[in-house]
């Protein structure tokens, strides 16, 4: 795979971490600028850049759980919808494999499909990872090969040289997008770099299949460098924000991977977002496959949306009770919409998982005064 030599650098032009990015009318194109918004509520020392557009994204598609060696009809499908954007979640790859050659040589797999270069061609690409991408089942902060690998994983997704992104550990980033006083922020966390191990199933009554929650308040999941980064980027003023995270936030415990494994972490991201004032708020995950619409209920905070998108290839045999669930579960191949109506007063916000033979499963519309604190 020739890395940081192919059609890759133009899917994101990520200026740095906390960039903020904006589209051109041609897919994939991006003009950067260093100059700071307009009205930008950051701490000090906030890394911030902002990028001028015309267009302001309105639909943003988004999935995961892609196995390198299995059809993708489904990313034609996506491309039907004309999305601005495409986030992928994770388990992009099924690498697995403390092998760099082994994981290169996937990801080579995936960039020669027809359907994802037509993909590429067509819409912005953003990405994070999971367990399978970043090189081995459920692996945290313990993967002795996260360095080497995460230099694979911005090399196939087009980061460019030189970037904080690439200076800094971990692969969480952010993105915004402004027009006509309006703005979508996308945040990508890495759930991966900076996790602790998590505690294996007891048998004890309520828990379940592999995972327990962990009640030391020492564990952690985003780790102290992204904490920070994060409370800086929901200072940063949006309309929407995007949390883009590769596992489930706002579910039921299943005893899967997933936020509800580290409570403690979980309860503090809530507490972030009402410390900070962060209005429009909703998580997109994946990793579980199948797909879902969660409401997470928070004491202090409106209803806290996660729309769960898995897997573009992958399906389980079987899923889990989730009293937060809002309509219906897909067990199918899946991706996920969201479509803004920016144009409203009071702006609506479309939530879809849409399977494979193109079917909408699962829709939530809400408007963005739903999801925001009292004034």
């Amino acid at each position: 795979m020739a890395r940081g030599k192919s059609p890759y650098q133009r899917l994101i032009a990520a200026v740095g971490r906390g960039a903020v990015i904006g589209l051109l009318s041609a897919p994939g194109s991006l003009l950067a600028s260093t100059a700071a918004p307009p009205q930008a509520a950051v701490t000090p020392g906030a890394y911030v850049v902002r990028v001028d557009t015309t267009h302001l994204p309105t639909r943003i598609a988004f999935g995961s759980c892609s196995h390198q060696d299995e059809a993708q009809a489904i990313l034609d499908l996506v491309l039907e919808y004309e999305p601005d954007l495409f986030v992928y979640l994770g388990d992009n790859i099924y690498g697995d494999s403390r092998v760099l050659d082994t994981l290169a040589a996937k990801y080579g797999r995936l960039e020669a499909k027809p359907e994802f270069q037509r993909l590429r061609s067509g819409t912005t690409l953003l990405a994070t990872w999971d367990d399978h991408d970043y090189g081995e089942n459920d692996a945290g902060r313990h993967y002795p090969l996260k360095d080497e690998s995460k230099e694979l994983f911005l090399d196939f997704w087009g980061e460019p040289p030189g970037t904080e992104r690439r200076a800094s550990p971990g692969i969480y980033t952010s993105y915004l997008f402004e027009e006509d006083g309006k703005r979508l922020q996308v945040i990508v966390l890495d759930t991966r770099t900076f996790r602790d191990d998590l505690i294996r199933n007891d048998r004890v009554a309520p828990h379940k299949n592999d995972y327990r929650p962990n009640p030391s308040p020492d564990s952690t999941l985003l780790g102290d460098q992204q904490w920070a980064w994060l409370e800086e980027q929901l200072l940063v003023n949006a309309d929407v924000r995007i949390i883009a995270s590769s596992i489930q936030f706002g579910h039921e415990y299943n005893g899967w991977e997933s936020w509800t494994n580290v409570p403690h972490e979980r309860e503090r991201l809530l507490e972030l977002i009402r410390k900070t004032g962060a209005d429009g708020v909703l998580f997109i995950s994946g990793d579980v496959h199948w797909g879902e619409i969660s409401m997470l209920e928070a004491d202090g905070l409106y209803p806290i949306y996660d729309v769960t998108s898995s897997g573009l290839t992958e399906t389980w045999p079987t899923t889990e009770p989730n009293r937060n669930r809002v309509g219906d579960i897909v067990r199918e191949v899946n991706f996920g919409l969201i479509e803004i109506h920016w144009k409203a007063v009071d702006p609506v916000l479309i939530l879809q998982l849409i399977d494979g033979l193109g079917s909408v499963r699962n829709t939530v519309r809400l408007r963005l005064s739903e999801i925001r604190g009292p004034e």
